[in-house]
């Protein structure tokens, strides 16, 4: 009687499927996003400490910059033109600048083309970590090397009688972030689409050629015919520029401003259409 008063709702049109439960995407998502960021820095940590604990590296990325800022300016064998600055004041700048294409440019190439060619790229690259994440690491493992040549550097100047102005120093952060970006960016065009041998030879050339003609340490202004001009269109002088601007004018270049933003956006979307991963 009650059974049939009360039938079984067995029909697909009478069943009424159960709401689905909400879930806690609210904590799940911070704990995913939680969970890229430790990965991001785990990579971070690993990229700066590949870099500074190799001896060959930490020999272009620090010692190089460190004894060229002491050559310049205790030697007076190089006879330039300082514009009434102190040797210390003139070169200081550009040291800087040559230290940020060593680390952002030089060791990033070598060590990806030989990632890459060893296929730690291609592995990295599919685990939770992915590309974005990746690139990520790189680009902030490079920041923190760059920190630690500008304190051994900016130390080195200040016991040699620097003293730069609080503003300057400021000024110059942002210069050194601009010059990052572009310099990392040429870094993976030429990590990603060439052999690794050849990076190793391609990159080592270029910074000796950037940093005697691309207007880094010697202002373009003061490099001899077409240079002075082809310079200013470089990322390397548009980063030595800006370099100078911030510390000895207390002002960053517009002009450099604007060259190293469109090296990073034409060079990024260079490495992003050719690089190779394997």
């Amino acid at each position: 009687m009650n059974s049939a008063m009360n039938p079984a709702p067995t029909g697909p049109e009478t069943a009424r499927p159960r709401p689905p439960r909400p879930e806690p995407t609210g904590s799940r998502a911070h704990a995913g996003s939680s969970s890229r960021r430790t990965r991001v820095l785990a990579q971070t940590s690993f990229e700066a400490r590949a870099i500074l604990r190799n001896g060959e590296q930490l020999m272009v990325t620090v010692v190089v910059p460190v004894l060229a800022l002491v050559g310049l300016v205790q030697a007076d064998v190089l006879d330039v033109d300082t514009g009434g600055l102190s040797r210390i004041d003139f070169f200081t700048p550009g040291i800087l600048a040559l230290a940020v294409m060593t680390s952002s440019f030089t060791s990033q190439a070598i060590a990806s083309a030989f990632d890459r060619r060893n296929g730690v790229l291609r592995l990295l690259s599919t685990t939770p970590l992915g590309r974005g994440g990746l690139l990520a690491g790189k680009v902030l493992g490079v920041l923190v090397v760059e920190l630690v040549q500008v304190l051994v550097i900016g130390l080195t100047a200040v016991a040699l009688g620097w003293r730069p102005d609080a503003f300057g120093v400021a000024l110059s952060l942002v210069a050194v972030l601009l010059g990052t970006a572009a310099f990392t960016s040429l870094a993976m065009l030429v990590a990603g689409t060439l052999r690794a041998e050849a990076v190793l030879a391609v990159a080592n050339l270029a910074l000796l050629l950037l940093a005697i003609a691309g207007g880094v340490i010697v202002p373009a202004d003061r490099l001899p015919g077409p240079l002075s001009h082809l310079a200013l269109l470089l990322p390397s002088g548009a980063l030595g520029e800006a370099m100078r601007g911030a510390f000895q004018q207390g002002t960053l270049p517009a002009w450099s401003v604007v060259v190293l933003v469109g090296w990073t956006a034409a060079l990024g979307w260079g490495a992003g259409r050719l690089f190779r991963w394997h």
